[in-house]
């Protein structure tokens, strides 16, 4: 069958009463769950997959991916309202988001949060349909080599992140890599900085520590400037972005759609790689001042990244029946319950199932759109409740959605010391962004550096073989000089 006949057939199968009602179901949980910090996509599929065993193939999958969406732009609700990513991957949608929510803007968005997420997922879910065999490809070049390099180029992003001081934004990066350090070496499994603590040996839970930066810190921070008896008043008309935002949007959160979808094709990258180098390439090659200070450009361009990783994790999962983040590692799983093997098999075997999954997600990004707009005045009106009453509700949330990581009190104490931490931090002006990076890479770049040396006993050669590495650490190097360079000009237009 042609490919418009297999598409023809897949929207009818998924446009089924009972199977659209669970991808809207599956969005709608996912959106709920995403919005609360810690409770991640990961989590709520691997809770919720044991319903599908009995399903269906094609209903089961729109299930699992409608909250695998919903969740992903869901995480961007917390990030823009009360500096706390419900998810991984919207950590980047902090820096603008919530400096417009303190504006007042933070209907406004969450809408371009809304459409970024729709631009970036539909964008991905394009490229999924009609050239994930050669993207597959590619992401199959990577070794640990490359892995490597992939790792320094998103450390090279502190740079651009550092704020004022590239000094402090080091020191902030250097010590996120040091607690990813915590815990069992990932080559030699024995103990490191554990301290003969036995609970350590599992490391330290970084989505925990990424709530006690966010969360904690800046509820601790509002405490000590003073919390007003009102919240901040919230523009909550014309929620709908206007022309002219729209023309600075649309075309930003395109290119970052596609740049999400090949990053997150490349196995184990993810949404929370994505959403930063979009974020940062945004802000490298369009920046006037004005990124991190309420940019809306800076929403679009995280967010896009972000959404549109799930499509690019989706690649190497149905061609290659190799998993691009951990819950499309879920997804495998469920299907193999049915019998049904993700490989290069499968667009033959089972032509149905994959071309309802490329309509599926589509749709399930439609549903985002409205659901996402219809609910941004609701949103917005919630960092209007007095601070005073929404701030210790927030640290609950905080600390409940760090313990329903992993069940362990461990992760609580995390979260707090994470807290105080980051409540520092933000007193002396260091930046957060640099630590999550490192939090993030440092344990990438180090188990493929491990393992590059091992396979080539030692030789540092191994980096330079591959045009795919060189080019990436080139690229890295240009990373971090960039912005030293622009803010050398800086200093001597001051002079």
């Amino acid at each position: 069958m042609s490919v418009t006949a297999n598409l023809i057939g897949a929207i009818g199968a998924v446009t089924e009463p009972i199977t659209f009602l669970l991808l809207v179901t599956g969005v709608l949980i996912g959106i709920i769950m995403g919005s609360l910090p810690g409770m991640t996509a990961t989590m709520t599929v691997a809770v919720l997959v044991s319903f599908t065993f009995s399903m269906d193939p094609v209903p089961g999958m729109m299930l699992l991916l409608g909250i695998y969406g919903g969740a992903l732009y869901a995480g961007s609700i917390p990030a823009i309202l009360i500096r706390t990513p419900g998810t991984p991957s919207a950590a980047a949608t902090v820096f603008d988001g919530f400096p417009l929510a303190e504006q007042g803007k933070a209907g406004q968005a969450i809408s371009v949060a809304t459409i970024a997420s729709f631009i970036g997922g539909a964008v991905s879910v394009v490229l999924l349909t009609f050239i994930s065999p050669q993207i597959a490809t590619f992401a199959l070049e990577f070794g640990s080599p490359e892995y490597f390099a992939l790792a320094v180029f998103g450390l090279s992003i502190i740079a651009s992140v550092s704020g004022d001081s590239l000094i402090k934004g080091l020191i902030s990066g250097l010590l996120g890599m040091f607690l990813a350090t915590v815990g069992l070496d990932p080559v030699m499994s024995s103990a490191r900085f554990t301290f003969g603590y036995q609970p350590l040996t599992s490391g330290i839970q970084f989505i925990a520590v990424m709530i006690g930066l966010f969360g904690i810190a800046e509820g601790l921070y509002r405490y000590q400037v003073g919390l007003d008896d009102t919240g901040t008043d919230q523009d909550i008309t014309n929620l709908i972005p206007d022309r002219e935002t729209l023309s600075q949007i649309l075309p930003l959160s395109t290119v970052s759609g596609v740049a999400g979808t090949v990053i997150g094709a490349i196995p184990g990258a993810g949404g929370d790689i994505a959403s930063f180098v979009t974020y940062n390439e945004a802000k490298r090659w369009l920046d006037d001042g004005t990124f991190g200070h309420g940019d809306i450009r800076g929403v679009a361009a995280a967010e896009s990244g972000n959404n549109s990783s799930t499509g690019g994790a989706l690649i190497p999962t149905l061609t290659l029946g190799i998993p691009g983040d951990s819950v499309t590692a879920i997804l495998i799983g469920a299907l193999m319950v049915h019998g049904i093997r993700p490989g290069p098999a499968l667009f033959q075997d089972e032509p149905e199932l994959v071309y309802s999954i490329f309509v599926g997600f589509f749709l399930i990004y439609i549903v985002i759109l409205v659901v996402g707009l219809l609910g941004a005045r609701f949103w917005a009106r919630i960092i209007s409740f007095p601070p005073k009453y929404l701030w210790p509700v927030i640290f609950v949330l905080s600390l409940v959605g760090a313990y329903a990581l992993r069940g362990n009190p461990l992760d609580i104490w995390t979260t707090i010391g994470a807290g105080m931490l980051g409540y520092v931090m933000r007193v002396e002006d260091y930046p957060l962004a640099p630590m999550v990076l490192g939090l993030i890479l440092g344990p990438i770049a180090e188990v493929n550096l491990r393992r590059s040396l091992q396979l080539s006993g030692g030789e540092l050669g191994v980096f330079v073989e591959n045009p795919l590495t060189v080019t990436i650490l080139l690229l890295s190097l240009l990373s971090v000089t960039y912005p030293l360079v622009q803010r050398f000009r800086e200093r001597r237009a001051l002079e």
